[in-house]
Formats: C-alpha cells, structure tokens, sequence
C-alpha cells in the first residue's frame, strides 16, 4: 500500500515480501534476513522498520485487511442512499475477495509448526482486526439516516462483522447467500415491519 503520495514505503516492500515468501512457502520460511535479501537493506533496517516477526504478521493481516474493507468502501460509495444494498454488496464483495486470497488461503490451510502462528490473528486474537473493521464500517453506515438506536445498530454492526469473518475463515455458502441472509437479518431490525424483513 503506498502512502498519502503515491510512493511505496519501505514497510510496504518488506510486508510485500513476506506475503510473497507466506503464500509461497509458509510462513516459518520468513526471516528478517530473508527480508533483507529480498528487498536490499540491512537486517537491522528490516528490525528497525518492523521490530519483531509477531509485529510484522499483525502489518501483514491490517494490511489484507485493508484490501477487504475496500470492497466495503466501493459499496457504500455506489449506494449512498440505500444501506441494505451497500451491506449486500459489500458482504457478497468481501467473500468473493476472500476466495481467491492467496494469503488467507496459506493461513487458513496451515497445519503444523510456525506456519500455524497466523491464525490466532484472525481468530482468538483478532481485538485489533475486529476493531478496524467496526470503524470502518461504522463510519459508513453512520453517513445513513437509519430508524434504530445507537447501541442496537452497533451490536448489529458487531454481529455481521464477526459473522462474515466466520465465512471467511470458513466458508458454508455462496458470498451471494451470505449477503442475501445478512441483508434480510438487518431489515429485521432496522424497518421491523418492511415486507422484505418478513
């Protein structure tokens, strides 16, 4: 990801290489010496610039995680005065961009050793996944003028958030289905009376 100019930072070459050398080979095959060679510094300047191999697994899931909520992004821009078609693109986008993700795939297929020391970011310790995500997708859906209270539209947001994580992690059903479910569930609670909450 480049920053606020256009120019690809440092940090971006390093993580990018350590999305390669994941998805490739698995992610006890990455080294900061390895990221060194890859990109054409020190191994102190990649220690400097990342600090440990737990910091740069967390840069490396925020930035996937960026990549996903852009999806969100592109929706809520194209529906700006109907959420519950900004939800069901967003969540039908976010699963599609997560069956292709080769990144995520490694993870997720990870069985032994260092290569599984990943998936705890996206599962039992995933506090800081799930809260870029809420703001994210908060910020959005606070541009709407939606008939339900604060607290409620926050569990709600909480709600589809870690239920299309689970999809993610865990596919059960087509992204559309997924969308169609949580579109539905959310008109149950925003406009309880609406025909299409029925």
């Amino acid at each position: 990801m480049a920053n606020v100019d256009g120019a690809v930072t440092l940090r971006d070459r390093l993580v990018d290489a350590a999305t390669v050398v994941t998805t490739t080979e698995g992610w006890s095959s990455v080294t900061m010496a390895r990221l060194a060679e890859a990109v054409g510094v020190s191994r102190q300047t990649v220690y400097n610039e990342i600090g440990t191999k737990p910091a740069l697994a967390e840069a490396m899931i925020l930035r996937e995680l960026a990549r996903f909520l852009e999806a969100a992004d592109r929706a809520f821009v194209a529906h700006p005065d109907d959420f519950f078609a900004a939800l069901g693109e967003t969540v039908e986008g976010v699963l599609a961009f997560a069956e292709g993700n080769e990144l995520l795939k490694a993870i997720v297929s990870a069985t032994h050793g260092a290569d599984t020391e990943l998936l705890p970011l996206l599962t039992t310790h995933s506090a800081t996944l799930l809260e870029t995500a809420r703001i994210v997708i908060g910020e959005h859906i606070a541009a709407y003028d939606l008939p339900v209270e604060d607290q409620r539209m926050a569990g709600l947001t909480e709600t589809i958030i870690r239920v299309v994580l689970s999809h993610v992690m865990q596919p059960s059903s087509p992204p559309e289905d997924v969308a169609e479910t949580l579109v539905w569930m959310a008109r149950r609670i925003i406009e309880p009376g609406a025909p299409g909450a029925r």
